[in-house]
């Protein structure tokens, strides 16, 4: 695995992609959500396009630990609707350049 090539990625992920906590956007690098997603993405993404139920599964894999570790609430759940498109956005552009 490259590590420029997945710090590049988080990179993307993490200026673009942002949780919705009680209509605060927090985004991914400032949550330190960014490289374990790009972590788990660029395999997936040197082997061909990814889908939309890879893209789910990972998202849903990663816990969010809420409330000081009191609850622990899936990726999937805290991504509005947008940040899912930056997400697959940032995800497309970065396969085609790789």
């Amino acid at each position: 695995m490259s590590s420029i090539a997945i710090e590049k990625l988080a990179a993307a992920i993490g200026e673009n992609v942002y949780i919705d906590v009680a209509k605060w956007h927090l985004y991914l690098r400032d949550a330190h959500l960014h490289t374990p997603l790009a972590e788990r993405f660029y395999p997936m993404l040197t082997k061909g396009n990814v889908s939309d139920s890879q893209i789910n599964e990972v998202l849903q894999s990663i816990p969010v630990k809420l409330g000081g570790g009191k609850l622990e609430v899936p990726l999937s759940d805290l991504l509005p609707m947008q940040s899912r498109v930056h997400l697959v956005d940032a995800l497309e552009e970065f396969q085609r350049d790789l």
